[in-house]
C-alpha cells in the first residue's frame, strides 16, 4: 500500500508540472504580447487566472471561498494570506479578480516558462539584499499608480517548519499599505499546506477552504502605527486558522 501511495504522489508531482507548463506554452503568444507594454498588464492578469484554474482543477483541487468582503473594481487593495505551498499562488489568482501583482522571492524566476513571466510582471525581491527590498516601494508605487493592486505573503516564505500554523509577518506588506493609504485584505487558507506542500511525498486531490476577511483600513495611520495593524492582520488570519482546525476536528 504504501509503495502504491509513492509511485501516486511521483507521478502526481509530475503532473503539476505538466500542468504548470502546458497552458504557458499553449498560450505563449497571447501572454508574451499582453507583456509587451505595461497597461496591457490586466490581460495578462486575465490568462493567468485561467492558468491557475487549469493547475487547480486538474491537480484535482476545487475551492469553496467565504467572503466577508466585496472588492470594488477599479480599486487598489493589499491582498495578504498565509503561505505554506506553491498552489498558493495559483489559489491567490483563482479567487481574486482585481487585477493584482504579486511581491515575490526572486529565486522563482528560475523556474523553466514560469519565470520568463514571472520575472516580467511580478516585483521580484532579493531578501539577502537591502537595495532590492527598498526597490520595491518604488516598484509597487508605479503599479499603483496604474490602478492595480498588490499582493504579498506577509511571512517572508514558506516556514520550514511544517508544524508552523502561522510564522511571524515582516513590516514590508503594511508598510506599502500605510504609505499608500490602500486597505489590506487578508485572506486565510486553511488546506493548501495539506493538499499540497512542500513536502514531496505528500498531499492529495481535495477541498480548499478560503475566507476572505474583512478589509482592515490605513485610511489616517501612520508608519508608526505599522506595527499595531501588522499584528491585527495577522490575528484574525490565525484566529481564522485556528477556526478552519476546529471545524474540521468537529466533523471527524
Amino acid at each position: 500500500m504504501k509503495i502504491l501511495k509513492i509511485i501516486f504522489w511521483v507521478l502526481w508531482r509530475i503532473w503539476f508540472y505538466i500542468l504548470l507548463g502546458a497552458p504557458i506554452l499553449i498560450m505563449f503568444p497571447f501572454l508574451f504580447i499582453s507583456i509587451l507594454k505595461e497597461k496591457w498588464y490586466p490581460y495578462f492578469f486575465a490568462m493567468a487566472r485561467i492558468w491557475a484554474k487549469i493547475i487547480l482543477f486538474g491537480m484535482g483541487f476545487y475551492y469553496k471561498v467565504e467572503r466577508s468582503q466585496k472588492l470594488e473594481k477599479g480599486k487598489s487593495y493589499m491582498f495578504v494570506s498565509n503561505h505554506t505551498s506553491m498552489s498558493d499562488i495559483m489559489l491567490m489568482l483563482a479567487v481574486i479578480k482585481n487585477p493584482f501583482v504579486f511581491v515575490g522571492k526572486k529565486e522563482l524566476e528560475k523556474i523553466p516558462l514560469f519565470g520568463f513571466f514571472y520575472k516580467r510582471t511580478c516585483i521580484l525581491v532579493d531578501r539577502k539584499c537591502s537595495k532590492s527590498k527598498m526597490g520595491v516601494f518604488d516598484r509597487a508605487q508605479k503599479r499603483l499608480n496604474q490602478g492595480l493592486s498588490i499582493c504579498i505573503f506577509p511571512e517572508g516564505g514558506v516556514p520550514d517548519n511544517e508544524s508552523t500554523l502561522l510564522d511571524e509577518f515582516k513590516d514590508g506588506a503594511f508598510r506599502l499599505a500605510i504609505e499608500h493609504q490602500i486597505p489590506i485584505v487578508p485572506i486565510t487558507f486553511a488546506d493548501n499546506k495539506k493538499r499540497f506542500s512542500y513536502t514531496f511525498l505528500s498531499g492529495s486531490p481535495g477541498i480548499m477552504r478560503v475566507k476572505i476577511h474583512p478589509l482592515v483600513e490605513t485610511k489616517g495611520k501612520t508608519l508608526d502605527d505599522r506595527r499595531e495593524v501588522k499584528e491585527k492582520v495577522r490575528t484574525i488570519i490565525h484566529n481564522q486558522l485556528l477556526e478552519f482546525k476546529t471545524k474540521k476536528r468537529a466533523l471527524n
